[in-house]
């Protein structure tokens, strides 16, 4: 063997390990043990496809697909489009656009769990920041439950939002940058108006910048769950319980309000199945998405 292509495998060999160990055996043993009911102790029991007709009837897990629903479409609608607006401002040649840029980007990089923790101190209903202020200002005459039924969802999707948003924003701005400047003087001399050269020119040719970033805002979306369990553990009474969050809780029963023991069989199957539906949403998305690549 060459020296050359001895290096090359050296190189490669600690990531090929670490992805034969972390990612494809732990897949192997999930397809595996979605055949039988298994709690960690004792021995298998195969059960063939019980554990996918539980699933079925599993109302819970249902609800927290609704839940799943509701929390990404809320997030999408936000998000995407104050990300691009914010870019496009923040785009713009003026004094002190980069320190708005680092502002706007730094909660991107913060810890979920840390960030929940902050945002409960906030929207905590009883001695919260966000209440005593609404209460000071005699915005509102009585505390208002953030974390209540009636709020807990709308509460994680503001969450959800500012954390994100910072970091599609930077990619509109790289999608920004790369169009030519002589396409907006061009519709400047042909009389066109802001709006029209934003409809006519930047979207257009933003096309495949939007389709990566509306698919990683999709998948992202349906997967999120860490920021929920710390914030209300999918309460109160499963109002906030995405599908990530109830197949967290069957695999790793850390909660008080769960069952004490693991159900990796049935956990396994729960998780191949909102796979399943996750890459079901994402192949809908690229089908839909096609005309993203025309531009015109």
């Amino acid at each position: 063997m060459k020296p050359s292509k001895l290096n090359a495998y050296i190189f490669i060999l600690p990531s090929l390990f670490l992805t034969l160990v972390f990612g494809i055996y732990p897949l192997l043993w999930a397809l595996r043990y979605m055949f039988y009911d298994y709690q960690g102790i004792g021995k298998p029991v195969f059960i063939g496809l019980d554990n996918f007709g539980r699933i079925i009837r599993d109302g819970q897990f249902w609800e927290s697909v609704k839940n799943t629903g509701v929390y990404a479409l809320g997030k999408l609608v936000v998000t995407i489009p104050l990300s691009l607006i914010l870019a496009i401002i923040l785009n713009r040649k003026w004094r002190g656009r980069s320190l708005f840029r680092a502002v706007f980007y730094l909660p991107t990089i913060f810890s979920a769990s840390v960030m929940a923790i902050v945002f409960f101190i906030i929207f905590n209903s009883y001695n919260g920041i966000l209440n005593q202020l609404l209460l000071k200002y005699h915005i509102i005459g009585e505390p208002i439950s953030w974390l209540g039924a009636d709020h807990a969802m709308l509460t994680t999707i503001i969450i959800a939002i500012w954390g994100a948003v910072g970091n599609y924003m930077l990619l509109f701005i790289a999608g920004l940058q790369s169009i030519p400047e002589e396409l907006y003087e061009a519709a400047s001399l042909d009389g066109a108006s802001e709006f029209q050269k934003l409809r006519n020119v930047t979207i257009p040719l933003l096309g495949p910048v939007l389709q990566m970033i509306i698919m990683l805002a999709i998948t992202t979306a349906l997967k999120g769950y860490e920021s929920i369990m710390v914030l209300t553990e999918g309460g109160p009474y499963g109002k906030t319980e995405v599908m990530y969050l109830y197949l967290f809780k069957l695999l790793f029963p850390v909660s008080a309000d769960t069952q004490s023991l693991q159900q990796l069989g049935y956990g396994s199957a729960v998780g191949f199945t909102t796979a399943l539906m996750v890459g079901a949403v994402t192949l809908i998305y690229f089908q839909i998405s096609k005309k993203l690549n025309d531009v015109y």
